[in-house]
């Protein structure tokens, strides 16, 4: 393709820093992030905005974290790069995961794993950390802009050991076909859920939350794992793994499914506002109206069309 030599320059720069030690990953990522964010005005003066409203916090308190965000940001492209130095026998030099018990538990169960996660830390090491201590793990990617990027970061995640699913099939067989063979399914939940999404309040706004881990939950009655990376004291990542949790069927899917799906958006905004520094603030989170979704919803009752939907997880 025409952009192919930005693959191979990036992959010079990757074998660059692979020759360099780990903690001076860390300084140069954390040093070249915050000066890639004076460049990106547009984004830190929306996430600014939402840090104030979702945290409830003066605007210099929301630039120190707008800031910090930066800096850990810097850190997860440098590691990004330095990927292929990571394998089976050094990751726990790299990441450490708190209670992996409660994955080993939810496996045990034989339905396959939901993991929900979201962009929050190295989400990239997250994924890869899980496969090289030996789970059986597998993601649905989202396609980037650059075709360069995405092939970069599949071939990461295929040397490391994850099983990648490109978004835009049929996600319901793809989940079938990784959930029924016992594998981990990890879905980025904390997006706009779009005109089919569940709405609720998250971080200060109403907002529509993707259903799909709730709904592959009903379907499969996989058990469901919260999964989030952060940066420790030293800037070292602690993959933090919660309690298992489970769809509870009383009959009626779609209060069911809904109940679920803002359970799990309650549980993730409680994450990221102990640890905001770590979330991608300027994301669009809050892109679909709730009276869109409402309106949405009742359409087919007015007019007695048949809507088929898809759904962005």
């Amino acid at each position: 393709m025409f952009n192919e030599w930005q693959y191979y320059a990036v992959r010079g720069l990757e074998k660059i820093l692979c020759h360099l030690s780990y903690p001076t990953i860390i300084s140069l990522g954390r040093k070249l992030g915050p000066l890639v964010g004076i460049f990106l005005k547009k984004q830190r003066r929306r996430g600014v905005f939402h840090v104030m409203r979702g945290m409830h916090c003066s605007e210099r308190e929301a630039y120190q974290i707008i800031d910090g965000l930066f800096s850990n940001l810097g850190q997860s492209l440098a590691e990004i790069l330095y990927t292929p130095r990571l394998n089976t026998n050094n990751i726990a030099d790299f990441v450490t995961l708190d209670h992996p018990e409660r994955l080993e538990e939810a496996l045990q169960q034989n339905k396959g794993v939901i993991v929900l996660t979201g962009h929050i830390g190295n989400w990239e090491w997250m994924g890869a950390s899980l496969a090289l201590y030996g789970y059986p793990t597998t993601t649905i990617v989202k396609k980037q802009p650059n075709d360069q990027v995405t092939r970069l970061l599949n071939e990461n995640r295929k040397m490391m050991g994850l099983e990648v699913f490109a978004r835009g099939g049929n996600e319901m067989v793809i989940a079938a076909r990784a959930l029924k063979r016992k594998k981990i399914l990890g879905f980025l939940a904390d997006q706009d859920g779009g005109f089919h999404g569940v709405p609720q309040v998250f971080l200060g706004k109403m907002s529509s939350t993707p259903k799909g881990p709730a709904m592959f939950a009903r379907k499969f009655r996989s058990p469901i794992i919260p999964v989030f990376a952060i940066h420790d004291e030293r800037h070292h990542h602690k993959v933090v793994i919660g309690e298992i949790m489970y769809y509870e069927d009383t009959g009626n899917k779609e209060e069911d499914v809904a109940r679920l799906t803002r359970k799990m958006a309650v549980l993730t905004e409680n994450f990221i506002k102990a640890h905001p520094t770590e979330w991608l603030w300027f994301q669009h989170r809050w892109s679909t109206e709730p009276e869109d979704i409402i309106a949405l919803h009742q359409k087919p009752e007015a007019d007695g069309s048949d809507h088929t939907t898809t759904e962005k997880t």
